[in-house]
């Protein structure tokens, strides 16, 4: 079953609304005493619908569930589609792009509107378990930047994370000293890949890959870092990196 709502998020795009969306496993309505991890995904109108999607091709996120007999409440909010919107909430660093010019990051407002305001609406809504263990994050492109940043400098929240061709390109040189600063636990786990076909499709992009595999790992990170095959950077390549992901987690 999947719940669609619109929500507004007023300290980032005002009365501006986006669709909220929440998986929950074929077993809730059954099992009324039984808890569920979570899984958070940033850009959530590309996670399930195909008719939703950006670019008409969705994760298919429930089919999988389904079909895996995976069980896990799955959350996801639309990014913000007006004008620089996404790249400014999407982005923990503020960064110079050669066509749109001078984006800045809001990506920590927009974490902590997560973790302040939605997460203790899906806990307190719904039946979770809240601790760390149980709550992963998820994104691509962007998203997977977020990701990255989000189990990384809120580790103390999300315990692993799904880091889908992150755009590392933006401040390579920030994030990484992100990382080497934070405090990250020795149980954390990391999926991060990316596309064959996308991996010079910006010139800091992978150096940037590299190095920050190289410095997960000094971390103690459980990290899977994988170079996709025949990948390339759009929703249809994404997809199919779902049943590799959701087992590299153990989720």
């Amino acid at each position: 079953m999947i719940l669609k709502w619109d929500i507004t998020i007023p300290r980032l795009s005002g009365d501006q609304t986006r669709r909220a969306y929440v998986y929950l496993p074929e077993s809730y309505d059954e099992d009324p005493e039984r808890r569920y991890p979570v899984m958070y995904f940033f850009d959530g109108h590309n996670v399930f619908f195909d008719e939703d999607a950006t670019f008409g091709t969705s994760w298919g996120m429930d089919a999988y569930m389904e079909s895996s007999g995976k069980e896990l409440i799955l959350v996801g909010i639309e990014c913000n589609r007006e004008g620089n919107g996404r790249l400014e909430e999407y982005s923990p660093f503020t960064f110079e792009n050669s066509e749109l010019g001078r984006i800045k990051g809001r990506g920590k407002q927009y974490m902590h509107w997560l973790i302040k305001e939605l997460k203790p609406y899906i806990d307190g809504n719904f039946r979770t378990l809240p601790d760390r263990e149980n709550t992963l994050i998820a994104g691509s492109s962007m998203g997977g930047l977020m990701a990255l940043y989000a189990v990384t400098t809120f580790n103390q929240v999300f315990q692993r994370a799904a880091c889908l061709s992150p755009s590392l390109w933006v401040a390579p040189g920030k994030m990484l000293e992100m990382i080497a600063r934070a405090h990250i636990r020795r149980d954390t786990c990391i999926y991060l890949d990316y596309g064959e076909k996308e991996m010079f499709n910006h010139a800091a992009n992978a150096e940037a890959l590299f190095s920050t595999s190289h410095l997960l790992m000094t971390k103690r990170v459980n990290l899977t870092f994988r170079i996709v095959p025949g990948g390339s950077h759009c929703e249809a390549s994404w997809a199919k990196q779902v049943p590799i992901f959701m087992e590299c987690l153990d989720v």
